[in-house]
């Protein structure tokens, strides 16, 4: 695990983005390798890709020969094989079911409903129109936030972030869905703790510096 790390990545994916903080809550450097996800019937069909990742799907982290696959798989990965200050997961066995389970509550809930290829199957198998798209994203992601906010609110554990005073999986996970919150136009006013924990975690450069627009591969920075 001595040489740096690569990581295939999309600026705008929210599975590469989660991947992104990590890296940097870690303090680790690493090299991105961009794959666009639209540009020529999108690059993560290419056959040398599929080869990388047979579901044609970002982010892949490459470590020396490993390949590891699936973001919260790579955010546990990385928080188990490089120990440094931070940790992305607590030590008591009942906090970290708790945040993997707000974690997945994004993860494997909300963000699956919304992603790219979804929403090209919606409009070219069911001729969803642009319109229909944003309602079908809006209500899901609005149906998560409401989860994921009485889950909050509920817990003593809840603090400055997600799981007491320091960031960790679970915001690594909320952010970028909270992102797309604001992409896609949902009103963040019923979920107060959840804008609160937002404004805590951009202002560390950890998430700032993974922002999807300060990427190398954000349009129109070439």
């Amino acid at each position: 695990m001595s040489e740096r790390l690569t990581l295939y990545s999309y600026w705008r994916s929210s599975a590469a983005y989660r991947v992104r903080i990590a890296l940097n809550l870690k303090m680790l450097p690493y090299d991105q390798v961009p794959v666009h996800l639209v540009n020529n019937g999108g690059e993560q069909h290419d056959p040398v890709f599929h080869e990388l990742n047979p579901q044609e799907l970002v982010p892949v982290l490459i470590d020396g020969r490993r390949v590891v696959r699936q973001s919260l798989a790579i955010v546990e990965y990385l928080d188990e094989a490089y120990d440094g200050a931070m940790k992305l997961l607590p030590p008591m066995i009942r906090d970290r079911a708790r945040v993997r389970a707000l974690a997945q509550l994004i993860a494997c809930d909300v963000h699956p409903l919304n992603n790219l290829r979804v929403m090209q199957y919606l409009e070219r198998e069911l001729a969803a129109d642009a319109e229909q798209r944003q309602r079908w994203t809006q209500h899901w992601i609005r149906e998560g936030l409401r989860a994921f906010e009485e889950m909050l609110v509920e817990h003593p554990s809840t603090g400055r972030y997600c799981e007491g005073d320091s960031p960790g999986l679970a915001d690594i996970c909320l952010i970028p869905q909270v992102y797309n919150a604001h992409r896609f136009r949902v009103d963040l006013t019923p979920y107060p703790t959840i804008a609160r924990i937002e404004q805590a975690c951009l202002e560390l450069p950890a998430f700032d510096t993974a922002r999807p627009e300060n990427q190398p591969d954000v349009p129109g920075t070439a």
